[in-house]
């Protein structure tokens, strides 16, 4: 909708388009609310945004450009009695920062590949010139023949083109063929991936969702789940000796596994089934960290490291209280959807915003990109949110105003709990982290914390998940730190 067109009156104005919002919009719009949905960037789900290769490189630049000084303007005239302007900020003041973009493909494969596609070309021209040369002769020997009298044409077209001899007959024509090299693995180049830049989907949030956890349920209940498509997870992976292993975690996973001996399968059945009713054995272990209790439930350190990381998703001082919670809720998860509890989104997270953005505008919602509020206006007396001013200088009176916390400035947030620092990394790559069978596989990678390094969590997506290109993997790396993520651990896992 134009913004010329706005409606001066709303219940529910809600600027930014990020998953909480775009809930609020949602349940608001369903129940009958009138509600304008604004966004001042040219794209749905804020930080939980999918784009496109060449959409994210572009991304990138402009949110590492510097902000340009904000003007204040006034909108005094808009005020009745009793209200004052507070102004937002017009800087997107998002909680993403230190960005950095690296190819590790190497020039010299980037000159490989052109020099390949000059190769098949020039080999190309050589045989068509031949090949018009033959004819040319051909068609000149015919034409001579043809106008001697005496000369009496075979009825058979192939006996008289056998008659000819061609003077190059004895001689080996060099065949395409033996131009190329042995069939090779096709590799990936950072033009290709340019080229093919609108068939990737990549999130600015790597997130797998529980298949019995509060979003699942969420999408099931309110019907939005109507608008998007998952695929399960096909693996739980951990990093474990050096090696990229696969994890059992379901039963039918238990039997088949090759990496576990009988008497390791048995144990590790028998503790999962155990752990699923709480005990007064488990109760004493409460406080204490989850793996002694695994050491003193007598699991071999295989079976250790496959709990502790990939199961519960815990750290060696995490309490056995945690631990276990954790390892039930992953236990109830299996089976729903497959033999892994984890769902991801077809097409990329950033469709999940999107899909409650739909559901509010099937009931009514309005929706404008490229368009915010500038200020609020506030009622003296109560303190409350009477209006909002558009960018296009519009009063809107409204209800009710729900923003996200990167439109108000730092000393206006009141901050109850501890900022949380995360460090995230995606990766493009031309094979899987463990390769098998099926090039589709949809994994969820663990590399616990060595020398002092945090876990890091990691993401591998297919082609099938549509957001990568056929022959391409992405993976989304993820850990808790200060500092952007450790480059060994990227060369490590890419390799």
């Amino acid at each position: 909708m134009a913004a010329e067109d706005l409606p001066s009156e709303f219940d529910v104005v809600i600027l930014g388009t990020g998953l909480t919002e775009s809930v609020v919009a949602a349940a608001c719009s369903r129940v009958g609310q009138r509600v304008l949905h604004l966004d001042r960037r040219s794209f749905y789900a804020a930080n939980w945004a999918s784009f496109t290769f060449n959409g994210l490189l572009t991304w990138v630049q402009e949110h590492n450009n510097e902000s340009q000084p904000e003007m204040v303007n006034d909108f005094s005239d808009l005020l009745e009695n009793g209200e004052e302007l507070m102004h937002l900020s017009k800087s997107d003041s998002t909680s993403i920062t230190n960005l950095q973009v690296f190819c590790y493909t190497s020039e010299e494969e980037e000159d490989e590949a052109q020099c390949n596609d000059a190769l098949n070309t020039t080999v190309g021209k050589e045989k068509s010139a031949d090949e018009e040369a033959l004819k040319e002769s051909a068609e000149s020997a015919v034409c001579a023949e043809s106008q001697d009298e005496d000369h009496v044409v075979p009825e058979d077209p192939q006996s008289f083109l056998g008659q000819w001899e061609d003077p190059e007959e004895d001689q080996t024509h060099p065949s395409v063929a033996s131009f190329q090299s042995e069939p090779t693995r096709k590799k990936i180049s950072f033009a290709q991936l340019v080229k093919e830049g609108r068939r990737f989907n990549i999130d600015l949030v790597s997130k797998l969702m529980f298949s019995r956890g509060s979003l699942v349920e969420l999408l099931i209940k309110s019907n939005v789940s109507r608008y998007a498509e998952f695929k399960n997870v096909t693996r739980i992976l951990t990093y474990h000796h050096g090696n990229v292993e696969q994890v059992p975690c379901s039963r039918a996973d238990v039997f088949a596994s090759r990496q576990l001996s009988v008497v390791e399968k048995r144990k590790l059945m028998r503790f999962l089934t155990s752990c699923m009713e709480e005990t007064e054995e488990q109760q004493a272990y409460y406080s204490r960290p989850y793996l002694e209790f695994l050491h003193d439930q007598h699991l071999g350190d295989n079976l250790q490291h496959f709990l502790l990381h990939s199961i519960a998703m815990a750290s060696p001082d995490t309490p056995t209280g945690e631990g276990l919670a954790s390892t039930r809720h992953f236990l109830r998860c299996l089976g729903r959807y497959g033999n892994t509890p984890f769902l991801f989104p077809v097409y990329g997270l950033g469709e999940i915003p999107q899909c409650f953005c739909r559901m509010s505008a099937v009931f009514g919602g309005v929706y404008c990109l490229r368009h915010s509020v500038q200020c609020l206006i506030i009622d003296k007396d109560t303190n409350r949110c009477k209006a909002v001013v558009d960018s296009r200088g519009q009063r809107i009176n409204c209800s009710h105003f729900v923003m996200e916390d990167g439109y108000l400035d730092g000393d206006r947030k009141k901050m109850d709990t501890s900022l949380r620092f995360l460090s995230r990394a995606v990766l493009i790559t031309d094979s899987s982290v463990l390769p098998g069978e099926s090039d589709q596989q949809v994994s969820m990678v663990t590399v616990p914390s060595t020398d002092g390094s945090p876990t890091v969590r990691m993401v591998e997506l297919c082609s099938s998940t549509m957001t990568c290109i056929p022959g391409t993997c992405e993976f989304y790396l993820i850990t808790h730190l200060l500092e952007p993520l450790p480059p060994p651990c990227v060369d490590r896992l890419s390799q």
